[in-house]
């Protein structure tokens, strides 16, 4: 049975991002909605998106994506990004960004994380997924003198939609009056809308979700990975 949460007041919350343009498409809305709340909201690239574009050498698209990055946050009201550069395409689930995520985990306490949902069929978003997933596990334990803070455990993981649609999301959030920031934002990752449309993708994505699960003009749909708050229990 599909389900739905009721809004809990949190603190600090981490958006992990496969690349720049992927946490606005996925929850840029719900960004917007929890800075509206007070939250503070800090977003980790895994990648600069060197790979988005045949126009530019690596080293060149790595400055216009973060440059990209940083204007689209800054438009939501985000100002702490995290670059961890790691190759476009070729993400690794490895010893060196564990250690970075649950070093970071440890350090912002987050209430809650924001991370691809588990099927997404990119490769560089699962890889994503599995890295905050498994470092959410070890940062919450007594292990792991190679990361720096004490143990500290994430309440809410939620899985969000790029690439791939959900096809049972548990969580929504209705982002109706975020919507046109959202798009604004997404806007200027101008290098990446040249070739593929993804502002109008997903619009018409956010008006499906709110539709068909009747919770507003304009929804964003997420993967329940895990959560510390209150479950109504229901159709969508």
């Amino acid at each position: 049975m599909r389900r739905r949460l009721e809004a809990v007041a949190m603190e600090n919350i981490i958006v992990f991002a496969p690349h720049p343009d992927d946490d606005i498409i996925g929850c840029g809305g719900s960004i917007a909605r929890q800075l509206q709340q007070g939250n503070k909201v800090s977003i980790v690239y895994l990648t600069s998106g060197d790979a988005g574009s045949l126009k530019h050498i690596k080293r060149r698209m790595v400055q216009i994506r973060e440059e990209e990055a940083r204007k689209a946050a800054a438009l939501l009201g985000v100002s702490e990004l995290f670059f961890f550069r790691n190759p476009d395409g070729y993400l690794e689930f490895k010893r060196d960004n564990l250690v970075k995520i649950i070093t970071l985990i440890r350090e912002k306490r987050p209430i809650a994380v924001y991370i691809p949902h588990s099927k997404d069929q990119v490769r560089d978003h699962r890889v994503t997924h599995e890295l905050v997933v498994e470092a959410c596990h070890r940062a919450a334990g007594p292990w792991f003198q190679e990361c720096e803070g004490q143990p500290w455990s994430v309440g809410n993981i939620f899985g969000y939609e790029v690439w791939t649609p959900l096809q049972d999301p548990a969580y929504v959030e209705d982002i109706s009056e975020f919507m046109e920031v959202k798009l604004d934002a997404l806007r200027l990752h101008r290098s990446q809308l040249e070739e593929i449309r993804y502002d109008e993708a997903i619009m018409g994505l956010n008006r499906y979700r709110g539709i068909m699960t009747g919770e507003g003009d304009y929804c964003e749909c997420f993967e329940l990975l895990r959560a510390n708050i209150s479950i109504k229990r229901g159709a969508l």
